[in-house]
C-alpha cells in the first residue's frame, strides 16, 4: 500500500528522509514517532537543552499526521455541552483554555521558525441541516460562551455550506497545511542538534528505575532516561491502553468546486459527520471533505467476513459533496483515510504509563491532533524536564473516568471478546486462482483459511490473518490494500508488514 501518495498534503510537499538507525545509541530522550505528536514534542524538548533521539517506522507525518484535515481549532464539533456534563464546568473550561493555548502555540512556532505552510485564519462553525436541532445548538452556543470562547449563534447563509440550517461560530481558528509544518518541525528540531531516523521500528521498551532501553527490528538499539510513545496507539500491551481506547477510521477527499468554496471551516453536528475547509492548493473552488468512519473494523464484521472498504467511504463525501452543491458529476484529485483513537470520556490520555514514569504515551486525540497533539507535546515535555503544566491532571494517562466512561469501555471490550471468541469461525468460499491483480480478501486455501492478496504483477502473497497483537481477526480493506485489526486497530501491509500498532510483529505466513 502507498498510503502516503493520495494524501492532497504528502503529495504537494517533499518529505525528508533520514537514514535507519544503527548500532547502540544513547539519548537524554528518545521519542518513537515522527507525526505530530513526536516532533512537537521532540523539539521543547530539545528547546530546554535535552538531547533527543527520534525514531520513526515509516517517514516523518507518513501516517496520520500527514493524512490530517489541518484544521487548528478549539472547535471540536459540539463537545463543550457534553464535557460539562460529563466533567463539569471547571474541566470543560480547562478543555478550552487548553485548545486555546495549543493554537497559540502553533502560531507561534510558525512565526518564530519561518515556516511556511499556509496559516489561515477563519471562522469555524459546528452546524446541523437539521431545523430541530436549533435548540441543542443554542446550548452549545452558551456553554461555550461561558466557558470563555468566542462563540455565537450562526444563520444558515452565514455557515457557507448549502443546507444549513443553523450552527455554532468560533471566529478567529486556524488551518494550515500539515505536512509543511511538520517539515518545518523536523528542520528546527535537527538545527538544535536532534536526530531522527527513519525506516526505523520499534518492537521493544525496557524500563527500569534507572533508564530505558528501546529495541528496533533491525537490531539497533537506544538507551535513554526516558522514552515517549508518541505512536497513535502505544506500542503492544503498554499500560493497557489498547483497551481503553477505540480506533476510528475517517477518508478524505481534495475537490474543486463549481463555484467558489466556503471561506470558513466546517463541521457537521449530524450522523454521518462531514468535516470540510478550504484548499488553498486547489484555487479558490478548491475544498477538502473529510467524513468519519466506524471504527478500523467492528468485530461484527469480521464473523460475516464483511471487508473493509473506505473506497466507498470515499465515494459517499463524492455523493454528499455532489448533492450539497448540486455539482452533477465531480471527481478527487486526491483521496486518502487515517484513523485515530478515542477515549470513552473524550479526554485525550498523555503521561506516564502505569507502573513506569520513565515511558510516556500520548494517545485517544480523538481526531483534533493538530490541537491536542501540541497539548501533549506539552504534557510531556514538562513531565520529562520537571516543570509544572496546568493541563496535566486534566489529560492524566493513569485514570479511568466516571460511570459513563466505564460503562463505554466494558462494552468496547465485550465486543473485543466476543471478536476473539467467533471472529475466525467463518471462511470464504473461492481460491486464490479467482484473485485478479489488486485483489485480496480471505480464501479457503488448502483447507485453511488464509489471507491472500495478488499484486500487480500477478504474484499470490498469503498471511494468516491473525493480528500479531493479541490474536484478533483480520478484515481486507479494498481501497487501501491493508489487512486491518477489527479489535484494536492494528494495520498491515498485503504481505504482512506492520503499518500501524498497537501490534509490533508482520503477519505469520500459512504453514
Amino acid at each position: 500500500m502507498d498510503d502516503t501518495a493520495r494524501s492532497v498534503w504528502l503529495a504537494t510537499t517533499t518529505m525528508p528522509r533520514y537514514e535507519p538507525a544503527s548500532g547502540d545509541l544513547t539519548a537524554d530522550v528518545v521519542v518513537i514517532g515522527a507525526g505530530l505528536v513526536g516532533l512537537s514534542t521532540a523539539l521543547m524538548l530539545a528547546d530546554d537543552g535535552a538531547d533527543v533521539i527520534v525514531l520513526e517506522a515509516h517517514g516523518v507525518g507518513a501516517r496520520t499526521s500527514g493524512h490530517t484535515t489541518g484544521k487548528v481549532t478549539s472547535q471540536h464539533g459540539a463537545i463543550y455541552t457534553e464535557l460539562v456534563h460529563r466533567h463539569g464546568r471547571n474541566k470543560a473550561a480547562l478543555y478550552a483554555a487548553a485548545n486555546e493555548a495549543a493554537m497559540l502555540q502553533i502560531t507561534s512556532l510558525v512565526e518564530a521558525l519561518a515556516i511556511e505552510c499556509e496559516l489561515t485564519t477563519a471562522p469555524s462553525y459546528a452546524y446541523s441541516t437539521d431545523p430541530g436541532r436549533l435548540d441543542s445548538l443554542k446550548r452549545e452556543v452558551a456553554t461555550a460562551a461561558d466557558l470563555g470562547l468566542a462563540a455565537t449563534l450562526a444563520g444558515q447563509n452565514e455557515v457557507g455550506v448549502p443546507g444549513a440550517a443553523a450552527g455554532v461560530r468560533f471566529s478567529e481558528q486556524l488551518y494550515l497545511h500539515p505536512a509543511k509544518y511538520l517539515v518545518g518541525l523536523a528542520a528546527a528540531f535537527e538545527e538544535r542538534g536532534g536526530r531522527i531516523y527513519d525506516r526505523t521500528r520499534v518492537v521493544d521498551v525496557d524500563s527500569t528505575s534507572d533508564e530505558v532501553v528501546v529495541r528496533t527490528e533491525a537490531g539497533a538499539t537506544v538507551t535513554a532516561g526516558h522514552a515517549v510513545m508518541a505512536t497513535l496507539s502505544p506500542l503492544g500491551v503498554t499500560g493497557g491502553f489498547f483497551a481503553r481506547v477505540r480506533p476510528r477510521r475517517s477518508s478524505g477527499i481534495a475537490v474543486r468546486l463549481p463555484v467558489p468554496a466556503p471561506a470558513g471551516m466546517a463541521i457537521t453536528v449530524d450522523d454521518p459527520v462531514r468535516s470540510t475547509r478550504p484548499w488553498p492548493g486547489g484555487g479558490p473552488n478548491g475544498l477538502i471533505v473529510v467524513g468519519s468512519g466506524p471504527a478500523t473494523t467492528s468485530p461484527g464484521d469480521a464473523d460475516s467476513n464483511a471487508q473493509a472498504d473506505t473506497g466507498a467511504n470515499e465515494e459517499a463525501l463524492l455523493n454528499w459533496v455532489r448533492s450539497t452543491w448540486d455539482t452533477g458529476p465531480i471527481t478527487a484529485e486526491y483521496s486518502w483515510s487515517a484513523h485515530d483513537y478515542s477515549t470513552p470520556d473524550l479526554l485525550p490520555y498523555v503521561g506516564s504509563v502505569p507502573g513506569s514514569d520513565r515511558v510516556l504515551v500520548a494517545t485517544g486525540l480523538n481526531k483534533w491532533g493538530l490541537t491536542q497533539g501540541t497539548i501533549a507535546a506539552e504534557i510531556l515535555s514538562d513531565q520529562i524536564a520537571g516543570h509544572a503544566n496546568p493541563y496535566v491532571d486534566l489529560y492524566s494517562s493513569t485514570r479511568i473516568g466516571g460511570p459513563a466512561a466505564v460503562a463505554e469501555l466494558i462494552k468496547g471490550n465485550l465486543s473485543v471478546g466476543k471478536d476473539f471468541a467467533t471472529g475466525h469461525a467463518k471462511r470464504l468460499t473461492g481460491g486464490a486462482d479467482h484473485l485478479e491483480p489488486g485483489d485480496g480478501g480471505l480464501l479457503d486455501h488448502e483447507g485453511a483459511t488464509v489471507g491472500a492478496y495478488r499484486d500487480a504483477s500477478g504474484e499470490l502473497h498469503l498471511v494468516k490473518p491473525v493480528c500479531t497483537h493479541l490474536g484478533c481477526a483480520l478484515t481486507w480493506n479494498r481501497a487501501d490494500t491493508t489487512w486491518d485489526c477489527s479489535c484494536h486497530g492494528s494495520r498491515f501491509t498485503p504481505d504482512g508488514g506492520v503499518l500501524d500498532g498497537p501490534a509490533t510483529k508482520p503477519l505469520q505466513r500459512p504453514e
